[in-house]
């Protein structure tokens, strides 16, 4: 979510792929490693989701993935189960910072169900950067389902 031109605008991006191993009885061994391709944008407004896919924004031609890497996960102090800390990193375009929110498991069957939410400022990754319209923050929010 972002604004833009002082109205909230949503998206998502879709086709995750990478790693993830979780084991929530040995936390240490946990691994996110995923990617999930630019050019997928979507914010219901075709013309929109071509320019944020332009070297203007995401440059998705020569930056076709953004990824999120974990360096460690850890639990929370909830005293509720099923909440943990990601501290990792985000690469946009040639840029990568570090990055750390919680997030909630949820476990469906024998595969889990992550959800999250986290909040970076897009001219920090070059997106957008010569934009006056948009709002500096986004707010991401991430659902995924990973099979085991």
């Amino acid at each position: 979510m972002i604004k833009n031109f002082g109205i909230n605008t949503g998206g998502d991006l879709t086709g995750i792929k990478g790693e993830i191993h979780f084991d929530p009885e040995n936390i240490a061994t946990a691994i996110f490693d995923v990617t999930v391709s630019a050019i997928t944008i979507d914010t219901d407004n075709k013309k929109r989701d071509n320019h944020l896919r332009s070297d203007d924004f995401l440059d998705a031609e020569k930056f076709p993935e953004i990824r999120i890497k974990s360096l460690q996960i850890s639990k929370t102090n909830k005293t509720e189960e099923g909440f943990y800390y990601f501290t990792g990193e985000l690469a946009i375009r040639d840029v990568t910072q570090p990055l750390s929110f919680p997030f909630k498991v949820e476990k469906v069957n024998e595969d889990y169900f992550f959800t999250g939410d986290f909040e970076i400022d897009r001219t920090d990754f070059k997106v957008g950067k010569g934009s006056t319209v948009l709002g500096n923050k986004v707010k991401v929010s991430l659902k995924v389902f990973a099979k085991k």
